[in-house]
C-alpha cells in the first residue's frame, strides 16, 4: 500500500524559509512523477512544483519560480520541497502527490491534479506579513 507523508509545515515571517518533506512508502515507479500542490482558503489546488523520478527534471509554477526547490532522496524515498523568500500568498495546505504509473515524459505536469493517483494528508503552512 502506498503511503506519501507530508511533514515540515509551520509559520513563519514573510521572507523566511521551510522545507517540507514527503517521505514515501510502498511506491515502486522509478521513472514516474512527483509533485507538490496546494490550497489555500476557498481556493482551488494548485501545482506547484513536480519532479520526474527518473530524469530528475522539475518544473514550477510561475508564482514559485526562482523561490522553491523540489529534490529527491532515492536512498530515503523522501521528496521535498525547499521554499525560500516565502510570501503571504504562499499560506496554504501543501500536499505531496504522486503517479500511479509510470511516465516516459521528460517533464512531469502540474495543472492535472487528477493525473496523480497517491495523495499525502497535507501540512500546513502560514506565512504573515
Amino acid at each position: 500500500q502506498v503511503q506519501l507523508v507530508e511533514s515540515g509545515g509551520g509559520s513563519v515571517q514573510a521572507g523566511g524559509s521551510l522545507r517540507l518533506s514527503c517521505a514515501a512508502s510502498g511506491y515502486t515507479y522509478s521513472r514516474t512523477c512527483m509533485g507538490w500542490f496546494r490550497q489555500a482558503p476557498g481556493k482551488e489546488r494548485e501545482g506547484v512544483a513536480s519532479r520526474h523520478t527518473g530524469t530528475g527534471i522539475a518544473y514550477y509554477a510561475d508564482s514559485v519560480k526562482g523561490r522553491f526547490t523540489i529534490s529527491q532522496d532515492n536512498a530515503k524515498n523522501t521528496l521535498y520541497l525547499q521554499m525560500n523568500v516565502l510570501e503571504p500568498e504562499d499560506t496554504a495546505i501543501y500536499y505531496c502527490a504522486a503517479f500511479g504509473r509510470s511516465y516516459v515524459y521528460s517533464r512531469c505536469p502540474i495543472d492535472v491534479p487528477y493525473e496523480y493517483t497517491y495523495w499525502g494528508q497535507g501540512t500546513q503552512v502560514t506565512v504573515s506579513s
